[in-house]
């Protein structure tokens, strides 16, 4: 018999995640473990919807707002730091409420990853470095010579994964393949999902709001601050790229507001077929 319980709450951008989660943890007595990729970062709290003040004071929530921008951070190292502090709440409380909409991350704590080795920080920047002056071409190229089978079948657009899995090959010695078992790792604990859905105009209204809310709440200010760092992965954010454009004077701010509405839509969207394909047993809300 399985021990303890998680209640994973996620769901698309803007659906209201983290109300639900503080209200079930409000009544229950229980605390919030985040899995939100950006939110674990200092200093970029309005781009990342951050929980207010208010909301974290009410109810303590882990790995949010812990790591300086330029930490490197993957959802291994979160699997693990998840899996950590749920066992020990579960001996504590008996449950604890998962709450995010970084799918991977859900899909990591609650299915497991494949045990992929972290890349050292020396491995890391020489491959990007290399990668920054030599272009997408030769990254596919380069994965092509070292790991034919991964090549065939990654999406080849998606260059940082591409530059991600050369980065794991040079660290092993390894192909990247022979990492890929995708098998799903069994829990201890009962996981109980929850995802958030509604109508399609209804969330997509609930999108655009929350965009004006964010401006008004001073997401251009937070964008300039941070700006000198925009290189980082950190920021490689819907609400900061764009902002990020406009600075580079790419589109004037009206224009770079929208398409924050725009990305954020098809972010949206993105994780809706994430939940139908992977989650679509697990639903109950």
């Amino acid at each position: 018999m399985k021990k303890g319980k998680v209640t994973v709450i996620t769901g698309p951008t803007a659906s209201g995640k983290s109300a639900l989660a503080i209200e079930m943890a409000l009544k229950r007595n229980l605390e919030i473990i985040s899995a939100d990729s950006r939110q674990i970062y200092k200093g970029i709290p309005i781009s990342t919807a951050m929980p207010s003040d208010e909301e974290l004071s009410l109810v303590r929530h882990h790995l949010i707002g812990e790591l300086p921008l330029d930490a490197y951070y993957s959802a291994a190292m979160f699997e693990e730091q998840a899996l950590e502090i749920a066992r020990r709440q579960i001996e504590e409380r008996g449950e604890v409420i998962l709450c995010g909409g970084s799918m991977m991350y859900v899909d990591a704590f609650c299915r497991g990853i494949d045990d992929i080795p972290t890349v050292s920080e020396k491995i890391r920047r020489e491959t990007q470095e290399e990668a920054a002056e030599r272009g997408d071409d030769w990254a596919r190229m380069e994965l092509l010579r070292l790991d034919p089978e991964y090549h065939s079948i990654v999406d080849l657009r998606n260059i940082k994964r591409v530059v991600h899995a050369i980065e794991i090959i040079r660290e092993s010695g390894m192909t990247f393949t022979s990492f890929r078992r995708g098998v799903k790792k069994e829990r201890e604990f009962e996981i109980e999902m929850h995802f958030i859905d509604m109508p399609r105009d209804v969330l997509f209204e609930r999108i655009n709001r929350r965009v004006d809310l964010m401006v008004e709440a001073g997401l251009i200010e937070e964008a300039e601050r941070v700006y000198p760092m925009r290189h980082l992965n950190s920021l490689n954010t819907v609400g900061l790229k764009e902002l990020f454009a406009w600075k580079d004077g790419a589109m004037d701010l009206s224009t770079a507001i929208e398409r924050i509405k725009k990305n954020t839509r098809v972010y949206a969207k993105k994780q809706l077929t994430w939940h139908a394909r992977r989650m679509k047993n697990d639903f109950l809300v």
